[in-house]
């Protein structure tokens, strides 16, 4: 079982479709010669999020027939996936869709119609070219990181021939100007606050830059103003694509399914021609498109208004998803887990990131009506977080964990105080912030020690907890404050917020002895 048996015609549909393969309903080739044709869809970045979502979402779409074009995929930073992962499989990839109850779902791929090197070096880029001025286009879209937005100034001076991604494409506007100022939206699909405004500053940021130059005119910048031309949109996209899995490598090979090796490029980028990806999705996309659009919505995305787009967001971020992420991973460090669907394991850490959502966020929750947050939450914690098939660790998780304090449990505290909430109703909350002093000291609930995850305050704020010792409870804690009181790091100075000698109180005892983070966690989470 090959994925290029499936190009050639030389296969057994009903061999694929008993062993639980997926095959696509639609007529592949007559596809291809449409997208070639009038293309409407340009996706930068071909990477594993790409292929088990937004394209796949397009097969389905294609699937009901009620579709007729495909996607042209276009690679700005590793060329060799195009060589490895698309070329020789004809496009096709194999989406391996990994459920909570351990089995998988599987689904041949065929929406990519093309797939192209994003660079002047190749013959892509002028079929690139081509493709932008074609008056077909709608959209182009990215999930190319948020490190891909980035702009420097030694590209800024390269003129009209950039290498990075954002100047590629402000390169490319800048053709389909020329053919007529022709309509286009520019949507991110990167998980990233605000996403449309990313892609944005970088394109004008080349655009501004070439009109001081006097590389190109004033109607350039004009153009990529006018919304009736040109549109960012927002959108919140949310699914986790983990690297090629072994078990699921061995899963296909005893299929008889061969195609199942792995790669990985010089740049350190891990693929294979399949993906392997948790079974949850959301994407939900701004409706402000200027010369239409893909109908995704067939595949199940969600269009709706930038408000919604936001508040969708802010819905995650701040009570449905990352802030049970950071209590698991603080926690989990603390007691050693290494990994967070085995976390979900433990009766106390289940109920204590289950009662973080339900009982002490959700109140200052807005409800953005596409998505149920009741809902979303219980996806959470019943397929997503306990999905072995997820290598997530907590160690990960728990990276940078200073900067993610302010939005994941700060936003929350002033929501509470703006709103005159009983504040009484945090518990659990200053539980997980009362762990993060005991996380800095890196030392286990066993009393080994451990290496806090990388942090850019991780230096500063240890030194604020380093004369604090394990084992002693009845020890001076005053130099909390001078960590409770960083509104840079919990949003808010939680002694005015009327949290601090709560959280004190916590950390005293989870400083206490050997074994007390256990019995701390277990006496809140009883008691809440």
């Amino acid at each position: 079982m090959k994925l290029n048996d499936i190009l050639s015609g030389q296969f057994n549909a009903a061999e694929w479709e008993a062993k639980g393969y997926q095959l696509p309903k639609f007529d592949r080739e007559a596809v291809i010669r449409k997208t070639h044709d009038e293309p409407t869809w340009v996706h930068f970045g071909g990477g594993n999020i790409f292929r088990a979502f937004p394209a796949a979402i397009l097969n389905d779409a294609l699937n009901t027939g009620k579709y007729d074009r495909g996607v042209i995929v276009a690679e700005t930073f590793d060329f060799e996936v195009i060589d490895k992962a698309y070329a020789p499989y004809g496009n096709l990839s194999l989406l391996v869709s990994l459920q909570s109850t351990g089995t998988i779902e599987k689904k041949v791929i065929a929406s990519v119609t093309e797939a192209l090197k994003a660079d002047y070096q190749f013959d892509d880029w002028k079929r690139l070219v081509e493709i932008f001025r074609n008056p077909s286009l709608q959209m182009i879209s990215f999930t190319i990181t948020e490190k891909g937005y980035l702009v420097a100034p030694a590209d800024l001076e390269r003129g009209l021939t950039p290498v990075l991604a954002m100047g590629k494409v402000a390169a490319l506007m800048l053709e389909r100007y020329k053919a007529g100022a022709l309509p286009l939206t520019v949507q991110s699909m990167d998980n990233c606050s605000h996403n449309g405004d990313r892609v944005k500053a970088g394109i004008f940021a080349y655009a501004e830059r070439w009109l001081s130059d006097g590389l190109v005119d004033e109607g350039f910048l004009a153009y990529l103003k006018d919304e009736s031309k040109v549109t960012f949109p927002w959108s919140m996209i949310d699914k986790i694509t983990p690297r090629p899995h072994q078990l699921v490598q061995k899963m296909l090979a005893d299929d008889g399914f061969e195609d199942n090796n792995y790669i990985e490029t010089e740049r350190h980028t891990f693929t294979a021609p399949f993906v392997n990806a948790e079974e949850v999705q959301y994407l939900v996309i701004e409706d402000n498109y200027t010369n239409g659009r893909p109908p995704l919505d067939l595949g199940g995305a969600l269009y709706t208004t930038r408000e919604t787009v936001d508040r969708v967001e802010t819905m995650k971020v701040t009570t449905c998803l990352n802030p049970l992420h950071t209590a698991m991973s603080i926690y989990g460090c603390l007691l050693g887990y290494t990994l967070i669907s085995a976390e979900m394991a433990d009766a106390d850490l289940r109920s204590f990131i289950q009662k973080i959502g339900y009982i002490e966020a959700m109140p200052v929750v807005t409800d953005p009506g596409v998505l149920n947050p009741y809902e979303f939450i219980g996806a959470v914690i019943n397929r997503r977080l306990p999905n072995p098939f997820m290598p997530d660790a907590p160690q990960r998780i728990a990276m940078d964990t200073s900067q993610k304090l302010p939005i994941r449990f700060g936003e929350t505290i002033k929501k509470y105080i703006a709103r005159g909430l009983d504040m009484s109703n945090l518990v659990l909350i200053p539980l997980t912030l009362a762990g993060y002093a005991r996380y800095l000291k890196g030392i286990r609930d066993d009393g080994t020690p451990f290496e806090p995850s990388p942090d850019p305050m991780l230096a500063e704020l240890q030194a604020i907890v380093a004369p604090l010792e394990v084992g002693k409870p009845d020890q001076d804690f005053s130099c909390l404050r001078k960590l409770y009181s960083r509104a840079d790091v919990f949003g808010t100075d939680l002694y005015e917020a009327g949290l601090g000698e709560q959280i004190e109180g916590m950390v005293r005892e989870l400083y206490a002895a050997p074994g007390a983070v256990r019995a701390t966690l277990h006496k809140y989470v009883e008691a809440r």
